[in-house]
């Protein structure tokens, strides 16, 4: 395989992450008075990490102005704690793929790194819960690096770390958050379909390939060396 590491977006494309989210979420919203919204609903307002989740959240119930600093604020640090403990009764599952896809790159000797705008703080407990860690050698959060994705940096950052040049690296994402970062870092990326575009079609990204999973991801990355 001529990639030598490959760096994966979490929330959608690993992890099918929004009952935890949507759980956090809905509680929050339930001790500040405010009504649920549902699963599908907060699926689109995923990619651009925590605090754009909780701003477009707000937004739902104050369509006339911009959410006052006082209710964000109350709403990051309500959203932090329920976020939190619902990661330790976690309803939330790795997508069909992605254990045979890791074992497949591990195989071939590829190094894994995640990506992810989520905040780091919450990514550990969630890929522990989900049998995944062992796999990976670098995580990098949301607030790893100085920008998030659609910023090259955080998968410069992850190249950095594992001693690798850009080119040697593949991406693979489920958003434009993540084409328009790997293009801008010079890395190969693969979109899956099924996660989380903020509600839009994945058929219109500038990437080198649609797979259905990370297994088939696997498979692409392999026949790519022919």
């Amino acid at each position: 395989m001529r990639y030598s590491a490959v760096l994966f977006d979490l929330d959608g494309t690993l992890v099918d992450s929004i009952p935890d989210i949507a759980g956090g979420i809905n509680a929050m919203l339930l001790e500040m008075d405010l009504p649920q919204i549902p699963a599908q609903r907060l699926s689109t307002f995923l990619g651009k990490g925590m605090d754009h989740l909780i701003w477009l959240t707000l937004a739902e119930f104050s369509k006339e102005s911009e959410p006052s600093p006082e209710s964000y604020d109350l709403a990051r640090t309500l959203f932090k704690k329920h976020y939190h403990e619902q990661l330790t009764r976690t309803v939330s599952t790795v997508f069909d793929g992605v254990i045979d896809g890791l074992e497949a790159f591990k195989a071939a000797g590829c190094r894994l790194a995640i990506v992810t705008n989520k905040p780091i703080e919450f990514v550990p407990a969630l890929i522990e819960q989900m049998g995944i860690a062992s796999y990976f050698e670098v995580v990098v959060g949301g607030n790893t690096c100085a920008e998030k994705k659609p910023h090259p940096l955080p998968f410069l950052y992850a190249c950095e770390q594992l001693g690798i040049a850009p080119s040697d690296a593949l991406v693979i994402g489920d958003s434009s958050n993540d084409s328009i970062a790997a293009r801008r870092a010079n890395i190969d990326v693969l979109i899956v379909p099924y996660g989380y575009n903020e509600g839009k079609s994945v058929q219109t990204l500038d990437c080198d390939g649609i797979v259905s999973s990370i297994a088939e991801a696997a498979q692409w990355a392999a026949r790519s060396d022919r």
